[in-house]
């Protein structure tokens, strides 16, 4: 049976949540003072409580963020672990692609535009590789669902993915963690922070990780050759505080990546079927090339926050930063050798490069709690952006696209209590974007083209959120997005020019439902949502044409809910699960697109005269339909310390890899399980040792297939076990 994955799923979560009303009414009659810590989030640029936000909001811990990562995960670990949510790459540990709500962009390219936006400590990481730094320190992650136009901008279109590190304080505290795994994969963290004077802190993080070349070039005959990284990174922070009304933190950053980029295998998909076949081997890769997939990149930023209170409740905001990067990465594309495994029609090896990113951002917002009943904010933000990203395709020279960026914007959003129980907010923004793509063709060894894009658009969004009682509260939303014309010079290292894709916009409508019930032990947030996508801008990979260009859809439609929970089921359990569902539909009966190259692959769609599938009425690509995530947290008292266990699980449905249906190019209940158990001592609990598992079980999940040549796929991180050790004080 298709769905049988969900099935299981759903008595998976069944079954321990019985487990946990069970364990909770034994321990009613011990204790009911437990309660759950209220959550807050910043998701309007300003601290709330997330019951009270009218958005669709999901929050995970830096602790619970820790546990994920603890296999030598990237930022990926997100995917599928709140509802709704799906992550992938073809580049290794960079240029991560994000789908909210099914939602996003297939696009590999290092000038690729995504509709969700990832930011980090309030600054936009707008390029694919800013946005794959790594996470420690973290306080708190939140996943803002459907358009963030108002406070966030343009490319907020599906949503928005928002980190915020743990920032310095007078009391002194750190941490250091360190563990060893499967494969050599090892990590080491520290933090320090605390005050340097009555007026100034700081706080000094840092990550170091690791993993061991442990896949062989059986080929070649190498052992050892391929899959390892080394990975250092660091943040330091000073808080400046002269007066209560005036504060200042500088931030200070720097990421440093070698190691084996994404590893293609070739024909692990049978024609006609979707399961890997016998070709593929975790331990081994049949590559003609010796270079070993390479991988480095460097990377550092800053920024300035500055924040001056005035009388009345009114606060202004200052946000000064830069971002940089270079870096290349270097991939067998075929994913095999003259001799196969299967039929290879030629080889392909190709290296991208982004040389010289500048990205400059500065935000001023004024906010003011100006009555009881009525707070607004208005602000001002710039942005430019200039980096060159160079293509080596070995048998052509070296093209070279320069993408520059420009925009700015004027926002501005009113909360007003209509009642005690109601309250309405409104926001809109301008903004004005301009790109420039100067491309220059290696093979001809001149200037191709210049393309020039400009678009502006008034992004709007209202909500009314109402409280039904101390517990539970409702609220409805309608919001429009867009995401600004895009150029696409992929093409031009391979004779090509540059394509280009007009504005795309987004109208949101979701209702949903937070609430706290049990006597606070139980919190219980959903929402259901409908969008209409207009000229929604993917991108065609591959195929027989073996192009990457931008088309423009006419109409997308998407549909779904989400919901997840959080339960206190006693003093020593708390249990969270979460659920999501999204079906999207391409409504274009004038788009087609080509398929495999190779022919190896069984087209589901229609065929025009010139061999091209109609996708009319399919989903969107690396949008699953359902998502289910769920995890349980076990502590007890035993002897000195704390026995604790902690398991979870993450399961993504039916999913289509491309923007046309085959037999091949799509999976179905692709799932992780993932522990950690340990024990906890000291005055405080504040030691920690532990042993973890991530992919347990060793699913061979495939997360993305290459088209062009032969049925090439890549897959998800292999089972990880190890040993942790941590301390804090």
């Amino acid at each position: 049976m298709k769905n049988t994955w969900f099935n299981h799923s759903a008595c998976l979560i069944a079954g321990c949540s019985a487990l946990a009303l069970s364990v909770g009414a034994n321990a009613q009659s011990a204790s009911s003072d437990f309660v759950l810590e209220e959550i807050v989030v910043t998701a309007q640029k300003r601290e709330q409580s997330l019951q009270d936000v009218p958005i669709s909001i999901s929050a995970l811990s830096g602790d619970k963020i820790n546990t994920f990562a603890a296999g030598g995960e990237d930022i990926r670990l997100l995917s599928s672990r709140v509802p709704g949510l799906n992550a992938e790459s073809s580049n290794g540990r960079v240029a991560p692609r994000f789908y909210i709500r099914g939602l996003g962009n297939t696009d590999f390219d290092l000038a690729a535009s995504q509709p969700v936006s990832v930011v980090v400590d309030e600054v936009v990481q707008e390029n694919v590789i800013l946005k794959s730094f790594p996470l420690f320190d973290v306080e708190r992650v939140e996943v803002l669902r459907g358009p963030q136009g108002t406070l966030f901008g343009r490319n907020t279109p599906a949503g928005i993915i928002k980190f915020d590190t743990r920032k310095p304080t007078q009391e002194a505290e750190g941490y250091l963690s360190a563990s060893y795994g499967s494969y050599g994969t090892g990590s080491f963290e520290f933090a320090q922070g605390g005050g340097i004077s009555d007026k100034l802190s700081a706080r000094v993080s840092m990550l170091y990780s690791r993993r061991d070349d442990h896949i062989d070039n059986a080929y070649l005959g190498e052992d050892d050759a391929l899959g390892g990284f080394e990975e250092f990174a660091g943040r330091a922070q000073v808080l400046f505080e002269p007066t209560d009304t005036f504060s200042a933190l500088g931030n200070i950053h720097f990421r440093s990546l070698t190691g084996t980029s994404s590893l293609f295998r070739a024909n692990i998909l049978t024609t006609g079927s979707n399961d890997i076949n016998g070709n593929f081997d975790r331990d081994e890769v049949y590559f003609g090339d010796d270079h070993g997939n390479p991988q480095e990149y460097d990377s550092w930023g800053a920024s300035l926050k500055m924040v001056k209170d005035f009388d009345n409740e009114m606060t202004l905001t200052s946000i000064t930063a830069y971002e940089t990067t270079n870096g290349s990465s270097l991939g067998d594309i075929d994913g095999g050798n003259p001799d196969g495994p299967g039929f290879i029609p030629f080889q392909s090896t190709t290296q991208d490069h982004i040389d010289d990113l500048d990205q400059i951002t500065q935000e001023l917002r004024l906010s003011q709690q100006a009555s009881d009943q009525l707070f607004y904010q208005v602000g001002f933000f710039f942005f430019d952006s200039d980096f060159t990203v160079r293509t080596t395709p070995f048998f052509v020279p070296d093209s070279t696209v320069r993408h520059q960026n420009t925009t700015w914007a004027l926002f501005g959003q009113v909360s007003y209590d209509v009642t005690a129980d109601t309250t309405i907010t409104v926001g809109m923004r301008y903004t004005d974007d301009e790109k420039t793509a100067d491309a220059y063709s290696g093979a001809f060894g001149a200037q191709l083209d210049t393309v020039e894009l400009e678009g502006d658009r008034v992004s709007w969004d209202a909500a009314v959120n109402h409280v039904l009682n101390d517990d539970v509260s409702i609220y409805a939303r309608v919001a429009s997005g867009f995401r600004a014309p895009t150029i696409q010079g992929r093409d031009v290292a391979f004779f090509g020019v540059p394509t280009t894709a007009k504005e795309e916009t987004i109208m949101s409508y979701e209702a949903g439902f937070k609430a706290t019930l049990a006597e606070n032990r139980l919190r219980w947030n959903g929402a259901v949502f409908y969008y209409d996508v207009s000229d929604l801008q993917v991108t065609a990979v591959g195929g027989a044409t073996n192009s990457v260009q931008l088309v423009s859809v006419d109409e997308v439609i998407g549909y779904g809910f989400e919901t997840d929970i959080e339960w206190l089921a006693s003093e020593n359990l708390t249990i969270t699960a979460g659920l999501g569902y999204a079906n999207t539909q391409i409504n274009d009966t004038g788009l087609r697109v080509p398929t495999c190259g190779s022919g190896q692959c069984t087209p589901l769609d229609p065929i025009d005269d010139d061999g091209f599938a109609i996708v009319d009425g399919n989903p969107l690509p690396q949008a699953p339909d359902w998502t289910v995530n769920f995890t349980a947290d076990y502590h007890r008292m035993m002897g000195d310390g704390e026995f604790f266990i902690f398991a979870d699980y993450a399961l993504q449905g039916d999913t289509n890899m491309l923007l046309y249906d085959t037999a091949e190019f799509s999976t179905s209940g692709t799932f992780e399980l993932g522990a950690r158990m340990g024990y906890r001592f000291g005055e405080e609990l504040q030691h920690e040792v532990s042993i973890f598992g991530r992919n347990i079980t060793n699913e061979t999940n495939l997360k993305g297939v290459i088209d062009f040549n032969n049925n090439t796929g890549f897959v998800n991180a292999p089972r990880v076990f190890g040993i942790g050790l941590s301390t804090r004080w």
